[in-house]
């Protein structure tokens, strides 16, 4: 039974307000932060910010407190969540606006949008000299990013369950951990904290070994630790991981964002001691393929052009950066003009499938992911067995994903839509920067890094680029980590909205 307009408005209203009013509450961490650095004016520029935050929450619940206990309809859960990224980025963008890192607010929103959606892409101006509060932020916005905004509201804001499944899969997700999406949500976050107190503490005594000072270590290990596991790609300083020198260190992190990619349902699985799950999994087994062909092609590419002069150099530049792209990290050991001057068309394509194939489904990872990669591969397969085996050989196919799948058409058909709307957004970019005056392999590297949530860098990005480019990667950032369906939802909700008012 189709619903009035205002009953959705006020349904869509009530539940943007509980998430914002969690974004409200999560500055409490950045604010503390800059209190304890008596960064006093970071710390006013917070309040400004948290409070008006809440008061934005508080507003919105109570307007629509009569949405609290209808059902939420796909549509609705879809259209929520679309809204509430985009107006999240632009509240969470005031304190980095108001802290003069950032040349205009534009600036600010695509940092924002960068964290949210775990791609990684800065705009910000003298990174090694920003405030621990703000760097507390940015890593913050992506690890809440890489986790979700609505995952965070079901866990400690929203008690009801009652369509709480149609918010969650409009972030993109589909796995139920738990029979109860909600219980489904704190197992998320509680997988989450736990490998976020072993990384940080690793990257803390990491950081000790390597000669830094206590404290800072502890910030760069928490701050790094949260880039990594939700595979982000911010970093404190503006070197990136290569600001540490340090070949520990890049191990580190390059074990904790290869985990961070894998599938929030795996690491369940394997928790409780399902630990065939890691080798029978389609996104595991496609992954341990398409990531060793990469690596051949970047390692044949780079010692063409012998960019490195070992087999050291080798792994922790050329293997290090391909795995990066791969997970839709971002984190670098090399420098943004190494990659375009010195790299070669061999390698940086190989590192542009690697950043559009992503890692998996229901992880903080970005791309095609690997589970679609699989079904469309095992697709392809099957259909090729129908031309050439007779009927009576034929047997159904299936695919195995947290349990035995039988493989059908729809799960093909839906795999191709994802995939082609990702390859028509990767082309989209690739023509904006083209536009603009930027080559082709650099335009195509900077939109693969948006179009798969990335992270690594051409040399594009940058706070002098147009605006407009600006504002075209920040529409692929968060379509494609929204994975276009809540936001074409919304698009289809503004549109027949607007028509039938014009019909009245």
């Amino acid at each position: 039974m189709s619903r009035s307009p205002l009953v959705s408005a006020k349904i869509i209203g009530y539940y943007i307000g509980r998430i914002i009013t969690g974004l409200g509450l999560v500055q409490a961490i950045p604010l503390i932060t800059s209190i304890i650095y008596k960064e006093w004016n970071i710390t006013v520029y917070f309040l400004i910010s948290m409070s008006i935050a809440l008061i934005a929450g508080a507003t919105l619940v109570l307007s629509c407190k009569s949405g609290k206990n209808k059902k939420i309809s796909w549509k609705h859960g879809m259209v929520i969540a679309s809204i509430s990224w985009f107006l999240g980025m632009v509240l969470c963008a005031i304190p980095y606006y108001l802290s003069g890192s950032y040349l205009s607010f534009l600036d600010a929103c695509f940092d924002v949008m960068s964290g949210f959606t775990t791609t990684g892409l800065v705009l910000i101006r003298d990174l090694d000299h920003i405030s621990n509060g703000i760097n507390m932020w940015r890593h913050v916005l992506t690890y809440l990013g890489g986790q979700g905004m609505i995952v965070l509201a079901l866990t400690f804001l929203v008690r009801s369950t009652s369509g709480a499944y149609r918010m969650y899969v409009g972030e993109a997700k589909d796995e139920q951990l738990l029979p109860n999406v909600v219980n489904t949500a704190r197992a998320i976050w509680s997988i989450s904290v736990i490998y976020l107190i072993i990384g940080t503490i690793t990257l803390w005594i990491t950081g000790i070994f390597i000669g830094m000072p206590v404290d800072r270590a502890f910030l760069h290990g928490l701050w790094v630790f949260m880039a990594a596991w939700s595979t982000g790609g911010f970093s404190p300083q503006s070197q990136n991981i290569l600001y540490y020198h340090s070949f520990p260190y890049e191990i580190g992190t390059l074990i904790f964002f290869i985990i961070g990619s894998f599938n929030f349902a795996l690491h369940y699985a394997v928790w409780n001691r399902n630990r065939r799950e890691i080798y029978r999994n389609i996104e595991i087994v496609s992954m341990s393929i398409t990531a060793p062909v990469l690596t051949i092609i970047t390692v044949v590419g780079l010692m063409k052009l012998n960019v490195f002069p070992n087999i050291m150099a080798l792994f922790r530049k050329g293997f290090y950066l391909l795995i990066s792209g791969h997970t839709t990290t971002g984190f670098m050991t090399v420098y943004a003009n190494q990659v375009r001057n010195e790299w070669g068309s061999i390698a940086i394509f190989a590192v542009i499938v690697s950043m559009l194939i992503g890692g998996s489904a229901c992880s903080t990872a970005g791309g095609f992911k690997g589970l679609r990669i699989g079904i469309i591969f095992k697709g392809f397969i099957r259909d090729i067995k129908r031309i050439i085996q007779p009927e009576s050989l034929i047997q159904v196919e299936k695919f195995h994903h947290i349990g035995d799948i039988t493989l059908e058409d729809k799960h093909i058909r839906s795999a191709m839509l994802i995939v082609l709307a990702y390859i028509a957004t990767f082309a989209i970019g690739t023509a904006a920067g083209v536009l603009f005056g930027y080559p082709l392999e650099s335009a195509a590297f900077e939109s693969a890094s948006a179009t798969g949530n990335v992270g690594l860098s051409a040399g594009i990005t940058s706070p002098f680029m147009p605006n407009t480019l600006k504002v075209v990667y920040i529409i692929i950032m968060w379509m494609a980590r929204l994975e276009f369906m809540a936001v074409f939802a919304l698009f289809a909700y503004i549109f027949y909205g607007v028509r039938r008012k014009w019909s009245q």
